[in-house]
């Protein structure tokens, strides 16, 4: 990495872990319950509204209830994010008489913010009215978040419990995440987005006089709509001048904030992080990144205080560290080289890869947030991830397919990193001839077969997806690059799907109806499919015995562990997606620097 690359990717990680400890220890105070127990007051409010709900918040759940009730809630998100999408037009807050939305975008769209996906297959500004954004999409940012952050404590307190039957409250643990985590720090970060020039208003959309006027030319079409044509077969062409501007306005502030601090990335605007009025400044800029990380990074060290070893939540929080440096420096040296094919064109090779991205920010800035976006399963972009170079794109699209683990989602990326750190004092276990344990809980067959559930599922679903994606003729006509670029249009999207991620290469045209339901399935099962067999692992460690420290234990704390764990994550996510990556950005990198492009 250049210069301007290392201090600002030493910053960011600096102010990152300053203000994830304190954050950490006030996580494991709240989901421990000790904070309640603290400040009266909160105990009150919990029990309200446990009430208010009608459940018993004393109740300690064994594993397969907590999961029952949280595949119920979020299929009750499911269900009302559909019907306030299809029913819009007649609702209120619709000062634009934006449509009802068709029913299979509707489904795709529930399915994506209920499982913190956030895929858009629409453009924002164009379909969704402000009751939808912020009833239906920013109500489920909040809940989808809470949902990956109760899942993990209760895997923590599998670790944590001995000889338990249960693993808390689900509906106690939904309601503090929301109530005593997101909504603070959502509210906070919206006020600070607003003074950055973030808008929040329920304005209607402003008709804006251009200072210059637009010229462009445009086929004429008949009343069919079809194009017209000259005696000599060539379309009749006729000269367009636009003199004004439609400026889409909104509550966008207070989605933009927990957007962010969710990891859900679904943007008010078709532009995302992109666009002026979601992402004003430098300043608005750096926190929306730091926002992105900061719950993941705190969850590390709330698992190291729950389970009584800090140490434990370091070499985690270590290992996704370095994995997350080594990527930000690929991306880097990448976008600092030129396109070819344009450079040919006669731009400036010295300005790096600057096509798709905003002047304001830069090639480091978008190259650290299109890491940081994909190593998080958040989606949001400041800049046209399609227009990455290609090894470039290859990285963007790898960190999603390790699982999003490399911090990961709020909560999902903590559990996925602990999932494959049982799979690695397993593969420690098979080495030296020893029964594996990791924090004095024997992993044994059972916890060994759901772990590979969880792992291979996801790419089950990304391989497979891909592979019918470019088979059939109604899912090739969505790809607008031929060739490895096509490919690997399909391949990311599926790889943002299945892992919950949400971002795109936009060339891929995915509204539609095989699309929508193709990669909605892929969401849902890709969110579920990890969700419960973490679920069943924790119900099965909190049943065990926690065995005392022994010379014959492997020491889970210290570098060597940090190796370990870093190591398999890189080589499963190798053996993975190596072979699929090799046909699209491999071979998009290699045709590009022969001139032939993708």
């Amino acid at each position: 990495m250049n210069q301007s690359a290392v201090v600002q990717t030493g910053l960011y990680l600096l102010v990152l872990l300053t203000l994830a400890w304190p954050l950490g220890r006030y996580l494991a105070a709240l989901m421990s319950g000790g904070l309640a127990q603290r400040l009266g007051w909160m105990g009150k409010v919990d029990r309200g509204l446990m009430k208010l709900i009608g459940a018993n918040g004393e109740e300690d759940m064994p594993w397969w209830r907590y999961a029952a009730a949280i595949v119920l809630f979020n299929l009750a998100g499911l269900l009302a994010v559909y019907l306030l999408q299809r029913l819009q037009l007649s609702l209120p807050f619709n000062p634009a008489g934006m449509p009802n939305v068709e029913a299979a975008s509707a489904f795709n769209t529930a399915v994506s913010f209920v499982t913190n996906t956030n895929w858009q297959g629409y453009v924002g500004e164009a379909t969704m009215s402000y009751l939808t954004q912020m009833l239906a999409l920013t109500v489920q940012n909040f809940l989808s978040a809470a949902t990956g952050i109760a899942v993990v404590v209760a895997l923590v307190r599998g670790f944590a419990r001995k000889h338990a039957q249960g693993l808390g409250n689900a509906w106690l643990d939904l309601s503090r995440a929301t109530v005593w985590l997101l909504l603070p720090l959502a509210s906070l970060f919206a006020v600070f987005l607003v003074g950055q020039g973030v808008i929040q208003n329920f304005s209607p959309y402003v008709e804006a006089q251009l200072v210059e006027p637009v010229s462009y030319q445009v086929a004429k079409t008949d009343e069919a709509g079809k194009p017209l044509v000259d005696a000599q077969g060539a379309a009749v062409m006729e000269t367009v001048t636009v003199r004004t501007q439609t400026l889409a306005m909104g509550p966008v502030a207070s989605q933009e904030a927990i957007k962010l601090l969710g990891t859900n990335g679904g943007g008010f605007f078709n532009a995302n992080s992109a666009h002026p009025y979601e992402n004003p400044t430098g300043a608005s800029n750096f926190l929306q990144m730091l926002s992105i990380l900061l719950i993941p990074a705190a969850l590390c060290f709330m698992f190291g205080r729950m389970v009584g070893d800090v140490r434990q939540g370091v070499v985690v929080l270590a290992s996704m560290t370095l994995i997350f440096v080594a990527m930000v420096a690929v991306v880097v040296w990448a976008e600092s080289h030129a396109n070819p094919l344009l450079v040919q064109l006669g731009m400036d090779a010295g300005l790096g890869n600057m096509e798709g991205k905003e002047t304001r920010f830069g090639i480091v800035a978008s190259s650290l947030f299109a890491v940081i976006t994909t190593a998080a399963s958040c989606g949001a972009v400041n800049t046209m991830h399609d227009s990455l170079m290609p090894l470039a794109g290859g990285v963007t699209t790898w960190l999603m397919q390790l699982g999003e683990v490399v911090f990961g989602g709020v909560g999902s990326g903590l559990y996925g990193m602990l999932l494959f750190a049982m799979l690695a004092v397993f593969l420690a276990g098979l080495m030296i001839g020893r029964t594996p344990e990791y924090l004095g809980k024997k992993i044994e067959s059972f916890e060994m077969k759901m772990v590979s559930i969880a792992i291979l599922i996801t790419p089950l679903l990304v391989l497979g997806g891909t592979a019918v994606a470019v088979l059939l003729p109604q899912a090739l006509t969505s790809l607008w690059n031929p060739g490895a670029h096509g490919f690997s249009e399909a391949l990311y999207a599926f790889s943002s799907a299945a892992n919950n991620n949400g971002s795109a290469f936009a060339g891929l045209s995915a509204n539609t109806p095989y699309y929508n339901l193709a990669l909605g399935l892929a969401m849902w099962f890709g969110r579920f499919g990890v969700l419960i067999p973490v679920l069943a692992i924790a119900g099965s460690l909190a049943r065990k015995p926690r065995l005392a420290v022994s010379v014959g234990t492997m020491p889970t704390h210290g570098p060597l562990f940090v190796v370990l764990l870093v190591g398999t994550v890189l080589i499963v996510g190798a053996l993975t997606y190596i072979p699929a990556l090799a046909l699209g950005p491999v071979v998009d990198h290699l045709q590009l620097f022969a001139g032939q492009g993708g």
